[in-house]
């Protein structure tokens, strides 16, 4: 067992060392600014609707019940972003990049909050009816239905199948299993037992079971969390500009401490960057097909909120946290992870510090792993579509949330690193291709907010190819509600 883990160990390292060079960044950077230029920095332009749009009640289904909201369909987004990359993340991102990573996880995600304007858009337009009652739709049916390539469609379907279900569930458990053995000496086992069933019980409840409790926890755990590193932030107001400015001198090199760092910081900065936010990965598009909107453009503009608010607030927030802790060493030798931030909590207000960061990753880590059990579960449906074969699928992923609890942290952070990586490129490539589409739905939104309308689609007012937008064919949305 002991030599599969190395070999595994190995190919995983190599495979990280070739996707995560100048590659994937480079692919990164271009395709975030190719849709943050082509569109007018649309993830500026609109900062203002995005919030209107949050607001905005639920449609209603064709069947006469209400759908997920715009909110729901953003919490169950949240809930897959703001978890382990958020507290765990960060931290590492700073111990191995130093400070300036935490400015370059800001530049992705103002870039990437493009790219997340035109993958959730592409996702609603192309959504379908679901079993419950509801959508779903993503990256796999934009590309077989867009593209109208069914082979890129399967292997992205397989891809985030694996990576969501398993890979990130497993990681998101093991931070779970580390904070509550740092703060309270729990078997990592029992742990995991405990993970498993919890996740069985929401899991087993079908889509909107999980739009339901993600929707409580999501808002209520950044609250609170936020809420106790802003009062740490406003007790030590005379450290906050010095911090800020750290952070700069390290993203460029100019700090002596980390010269000939620049690269250590930018990898690991986009890196966890791009695990915490996930824009351009291809996940969230999943969450934002689920809403019932009256606009497939309103889903682009609230997944790019959810880009901000993940990095930008939350991300942020743990990182201001983490530089203020005196003791924090870097290197590949120094402590990673949740631990940091507990350490660093502690610091700040006592012993407690380390249990109150236990019980926040628990609600962010735990609700991500319902957020990426729904990607995963939308992609097996778009595989195969069978009782027996989800229900396999379900016994596998809580499996994996208690093997999870019990594997090495660096393999399981190496793991989720590879998988992240295959699924950004593939999704890139896609949303450039459908890139002309996004700008035709797009000024149909613009042209109705310049005539003082509520924007409501009609897919016979836009000049694009129909096939495969069923959802939109079908008058679902009541044509007098806009006038």
């Amino acid at each position: 067992m002991e030599s599969f883990i190395s070999i595994f160990e190995s190919i995983i390292g190599t495979m990280n060392d070739l996707l995560w060079g100048d590659f994937l960044i480079g692919i990164l950077i271009v395709a975030g600014l190719y849709f943050t230029l082509s569109s007018r920095f649309v993830q500026i332009r609109w900062l203002k609707q995005m919030f209107t749009v949050l607001k905005e009640k639920p449609e209603t289904l064709p069947d006469g019940s209400k759908g997920i909201s715009a909110f729901k369909a953003f919490t169950i987004s949240a809930a897959s972003r703001v978890g382990t990359g958020n507290v765990a993340g960060v931290a590492t991102a700073i111990v191995l990049g130093g400070p300036g990573a935490v400015f370059w996880m800001w530049i992705i995600a103002f870039i990437g909050a493009g790219t997340a304007f035109f993958e959730s858009t592409l996702g609603q337009l192309y959504k379908v009816k679901d079993k419950e009652g509801g959508y779903r739709g993503g990256p796999a049916y934009y590309m077989s239905k867009g593209l109208d390539q069914k082979w890129l469609a399967m292997f992205f379907a397989i891809l985030i199948t694996v990576t969501f279900g398993f890979a990130f569930n497993g990681l998101q458990a093991n931070t779970i299993a580390a904070a509550y053995n740092g703060a309270f000496g729990i078997d990592r086992n029992i742990i995991g037992i405990i993970l498993a069933i919890l996740t069985a019980v929401v899991i087993f409840g079908g889509a909107k079971r999980i739009a339901n409790v993600t929707g409580y926890i999501v808002p209520v755990m950044a609250t609170i969390y936020l809420g106790v590193v802003i009062f740490i932030l406003i007790i030590n107001y005379d450290l906050v500009l010095p911090m800020i400015g750290q952070i700069f001198a390290n993203a460029f090199g100019l700090q002596e401490a980390f010269a000939g760092a620049v690269g250590a910081a930018i990898l690991n900065g986009f890196q966890r960057g791009l695990f915490s936010n996930e824009a351009g990965m291809g996940s969230v598009p999943n969450a934002a097909a689920s809403a019932a909107v009256s606009h497939p453009v309103k889903q682009g503009l609230i997944q790019s909120l959810g880009v901000y608010f993940d990095t930008m607030v939350v991300c942020t927030a743990t990182a201001v946290l983490i530089l203020m802790y005196t003791d924090l060493s870097y290197g590949e030798d120094a402590t990673q992870g949740i631990e940091v931030t507990q350490a660093a909590m502690s610091a700040q207000i006592g012993d407690f510090g380390s249990i109150f960061i236990a019980v926040v990753i628990l609600l962010f880590a735990y609700s991500s792993i319902l957020g990426n059990y729904f990607y995963g579960q939308s992609n097996l449906n778009f595989i195969k579509e069978h009782p027996v074969i989800l229900f396999v699928f379900k016994l596998l992923v809580i499996g994996m949330v208690y093997i999870g609890a019990v594997m090495d942290i660096t393999l399981a952070w190496n793991t989720a690193d590879v998988f992240m990586a295959l699924m950004a490129v593939t999704n890139i490539v896609a949303i450039i291709g459908l890139s002309k589409i996004v700008f035709k739905v797009s000024k149909d939104y613009s042209d109705q907010l310049k005539a003082g309308r509520q924007p409501v689609f009609y897919i016979d007012n836009v000049d694009i190819d129909k096939h495969g937008i069923g959802e939109w064919d079908r008058g679902r949305y009541d044509k007098t509600k806009d006038k």
